[in-house]
């Protein structure tokens, strides 16, 4: 039986991709809009031009997505922004939250860890190294930005005949409450 080198028990494979792909099946199956949010750095492939604070929130439900592959490693999708088609690669570690649009229910997960290149000279001596952060504990849950700040995202704005409201009145559109995300233990 494989062990961890402290002799615990395997740490096997991430639960994120896992977690994610039911949590779409679940916003799928009650007729919700599920969005992801993405912390963006140099491994993702994403219009950038909509990228606030490091940050992207993308519409990942069939209608605004064309060749969805949820996997393990990566998500992958087609979806036109400003009209354009523009091909989509997301690292699942990079995937910080998926919830549905409509009330703000699902998940969100740690910012995944920035990777740092070796130092090629030698440590400072320990008097001299800054004190260590401590890292972050919990999840960290991503505010759910206005969906109207980005009109040419892959966002599939319903008409009023089908909410009942006027068009754009969605919860996370305009002012008012935003959507809030419930850490499920």
């Amino acid at each position: 039986m494989d062990q961890t080198p402290d002799g615990g028990a395997p740490a096997g494979t991430s639960t994120r991709p896992y977690l994610i792909r039911a949590l779409h099946d679940w916003c799928t199956d009650n007729g919700f809009t599920p969005y992801i949010a993405v912390q963006v750095d140099g491994t993702v492939q994403v219009p950038m031009e909509y990228v606030s604070n490091n940050e992207i929130v993308l519409n990942v439900g069939f209608d605004a997505t064309n060749g969805l592959d949820l996997g393990n490693e990566f998500i992958q999708f087609k979806a036109r922004f400003g009209g354009v088609a523009r091909e989509i690669v997301v690292p699942v570690d990079h995937v910080v939250a998926i919830y549905a649009r409509e009330n703000g229910q699902g998940m969100a997960f740690p910012a995944p860890v920035a990777e740092t290149a070796p130092a090629a000279v030698e440590p400072a001596a320990p008097e001299a190294r800054p004190a260590a952060k401590p890292a972050a504990k919990g999840l960290r849950l991503a505010p759910a930005p206005a969906v109207a700040e980005a009109p040419a995202s892959p966002v599939v704005e319903t008409s009023g005949e089908e909410t009942g409201g006027a068009p754009g009145e969605g919860p996370g559109d305009g002012p008012g409450p935003r959507p809030t995300l419930k850490r499920i233990k």
